[in-house]
């Protein structure tokens, strides 16, 4: 049985690397079915636009960062992915030249409890002599699990865990964080026939060394996850323990030489020699021993245990407070006048429409990291036959044109007196905007001017965030739950994942 890859989209997170265009090629030229789209998050802080268009390709839309780490790269991807399936690819694989076939297969017939499914990875070694060390560590992707290297989720999954945790700044634990915090949902992840190469990319000699600072995410994880995360993830215990070990002797012998007692700095040198060249030769032994490689092992080896041993440290004090990773809401809903444009009671004419200070980059700034935005706004003067339905639809018009579209625009035409369901404090809009856009209305902000719009948002289950005007009542503000003193700083919280 295949699926249909019309509902899937595939998100490459790219720095721009080489290896992208070797990927783009292997899509292209790839048999079977085609999904609705690629979606390529371009994660440098700059540049010249990049160039993804092939024949044979899906759609190609190329989406900026700015920059942000790949968990807010793959974020943005999937948040402006409109399609049950997203599949992530890294921008150094190659697919087999049947991966969209087998990636229909593996999503065909899914029970519902399952989230998402892997791909299998082969990491080529060389065949004429042994591993070196970072080859070595690149061919554990082959076991490991959860790795988004090739991974496939439904995009209602993501959204419902708040998707990545951009607390983790590199491509290391952010994956494997996602998959526990997904399973942690009663839903199961499960291995596909599909496959990628992942080739080991060249670097340079002091790449072991820079990789220690994911000892920070790991206590991350433990934080979030508890002593048992590694066993979950199915991650490696590592050396971390003989590190802090290896670190202590190194501190002995220079505070014991320091106050005058060198046996006892001798004995704790003796201990540091002693466990670095164990560590030395556990890298050596298996790897080519040719004299780049041995010297290499040699110099890293000694730098690697206090490096680890800084970045755990780092990582304890950093993360002893840390909560649940919300991510960023599907949806913000706003009110028009008095939050987005200055309030002009009944007004009909688009002339009039003046937007408050900062409305356009707020506006932008969700746009930018994907999140959906609606607008909700009651309009009784059409009830009141104050202004025609018409009018208000060209305020609204005149609005979008000032601010950018919006994705789902919502009016309540009716007076007070009518008792319809929409008009707010009423949950009508709310419930319709978060149905038009499949959003689930625990994932949508409300935001607001008067305690209506944020009792809207709590009869509809979303959030509420209050940005009071002159003409909101004292006791509006004391309720409200959630304020802001403008709406530039209210979008500053959601987008910080305080909503």
């Amino acid at each position: 049985m295949t699926g249909d890859l019309r509902a899937c989209t595939v998100v490459v997170p790219t720095i721009g690397r080489p290896s992208l265009d070797v990927l783009l090629d292997a899509l292209a030229g790839g048999s079977g079915p085609r999904p609705a789209e690629i979606v390529l998050v371009d994660d440098r802080p700059g540049g010249a636009p990049l160039q993804a268009e092939r024949a044979g390709l899906p759609p190609v839309r190329v989406v900026r960062t700015g920059g942000q780490g790949p968990a807010a790269a793959r974020n943005l991807g999937w948040r402006t992915a409109r399609t049950d399936w997203v599949a992530f690819l890294d921008d150094d694989v190659v697919p087999d030249p049947d991966w969209y076939e087998r990636l229909a297969a593996d999503l065909a017939g899914l029970p519902a409890d399952v989230a998402g499914t892997q791909g299998r990875v082969r990491v080529p070694l060389p065949g004429h002599r042994r591993p070196t060390d970072w080859e070595r560590g690149t061919a554990g992707l082959a076991t490991s699990s959860w790795i988004t290297a090739d991974l496939a989720y439904r995009r209602a999954v993501l959204a419902a865990v708040g998707g990545f945790d951009e607390r983790f700044p590199r491509a290391f634990r952010e994956d494997s964080d996602l998959a526990l915090r997904v399973m942690d949902t009663g839903s199961r992840l499960t291995r596909g026939d599909r496959w990628i190469t992942h080739p080991v990319r060249p670097t340079d000699r002091w790449v072991s060394v820079r990789v220690q600072a994911g000892n920070a995410d790991d206590v991350l994880m433990r934080r979030l996850h508890g002593p048992s995360w590694r066993q979950r993830a199915d991650a490696t215990v590592g050396r971390r323990p003989r590190h802090l070990a290896v670190t202590a002797a190194a501190l002995a012998a220079l505070g014991l030489a320091a106050a005058g007692r060198p046996r006892a700095a001798a004995l704790a040198a003796a201990g540091w020699v002693a466990g670095t060249g164990e560590f030395a030769w556990a890298r050596i032994a298996p790897g080519p021993r040719d004299r780049t490689e041995v010297t290499s092992m040699l110099a890293t080896s000694a730098l690697i245990p206090p490096l680890a041993t800084w970045h755990f440290l780092r990582g304890a004090v950093r993360h002893r407070a840390v909560t649940r990773w919300r991510g960023l809401p599907d949806l913000v809903l706003l009110d028009r006048d008095g939050t987005l444009v200055h309030d002009e009671p009944y007004n009909g004419d688009p002339a009039r429409v003046r937007p408050v200070e900062g409305a356009r980059e707020a506006l932008y700034a969700l746009r930018a990291r994907g999140v959906r935005i609606g607008l909700v706004t009651n309009q009784s003067g059409v009830g009141r036959g104050l202004i025609t339905r018409e009018q208000a639809d060209a305020v609204n018009a005149r609005v979008a044109e000032l601010l950018g579209p919006f994705d789902t625009v919502q009016v309540c035409p009716h007076a007070p007196e009518d008792g319809c369901g929409c008009r707010k404090p009423a949950p009508g809009m709310v419930k319709a905007a978060c149905a038009e856009l499949d959003v689930d209305p625990a994932r949508c902000v409300v935001i607001g001017d008067i305690g209506a719009d944020v009792e809207a948002a709590a009869a509809a289950g979303a959030h509420g965030i209050l940005v009071p005007t002159p003409v909101t009542r004292p006791q509006e503000v004391t309720a409200a739950p959630h304020r802001a003193p403008t709406l530039t700083e209210a979008v500053d919280d959601v987008l910080a994942g305080a909503w």
